[in-house]
């Protein structure tokens, strides 16, 4: 991930996603995520440089569509202290920016029953929190990345799906460790914890990838 460009701070979960469907209308890869104390802030773009990020946002700002903006570098981000502290701190912050999720309606595609809640989002949300810029999909997440084998599963691996029988990845989740992952169910749920040996998870598991 480049600059990021991060605004607002919602008290209302509807508001951070609508901002963020205004803003995925002109390609820009915005997401939301629980900042604090039930505040949500949203956050996109991966810009090369500080520069090009803030023309970006002044830009939006002179449209009305932001109002204050704060750039997000690089060097913010986990990823970046791979090096220095190690691959298990990179994976600990994975799982502790997706047990922030825990609770909150995560909604992607809009206020639409329909296509409600996002597994795949909300694995690229909290992976883009962390510096790793992760495709959109969940069928496209399932392509990239390295095959892990269920008895080697590290925290921060993603875990697939076949929810509908059809040999075709529908579901992800965000293995948390002792079995346990990180997912958006389904429309009407939040975002909970469940485990790999639930027999409705253990009959549909499709694989796992690593990205680290």
């Amino acid at each position: 991930m480049g600059y990021a460009i991060q605004v607002g701070a919602f008290s209302k979960v509807e508001n951070a996603a609508r901002l963020v469907n205004c803003l995925n209308s002109d390609n820009l890869d915005a997401y939301y995520f629980l900042y604090d104390k039930g505040l949500y802030k949203v956050r996109f773009g991966s810009f090369e440089s500080w520069e090009l990020a803030c023309r970006e946002a002044e830009i939006l700002r002179a449209m009305g569509v932001i109002d204050e903006f704060y750039i997000v570098r690089p060097d913010d981000y986990s990823i970046t202290k791979k090096q220095e502290y190690g691959e298990t701190y990179c994976r600990d912050e994975i799982v502790k920016t997706a047990r922030n999720f825990i609770g909150v309606p995560y909604q992607w595609g809009g206020s639409s029953a329909e296509k409600g809640f996002d597994c795949s989002g909300l694995a690229m949300a909290v992976y883009r929190l962390n510096g790793l810029k992760l495709p959109r999909t969940s069928g496209e997440q399932y392509k990239t990345g390295d095959w892990v084998s269920r008895g080697k599963l590290a925290k921060g691996d993603l875990v697939f799906f076949d929810t509908r029988g059809s040999g075709r990845i529908f579901h992800v989740g965000i293995y948390a460790g002792q079995d346990k992952f990180i997912h958006a169910p389904r429309t009407g749920k939040t975002v909970r914890t469940s485990s790999l040996s639930n027999q409705y998870y253990k009959k549909r598991y499709a694989g796992a990838r690593s990205y680290l």
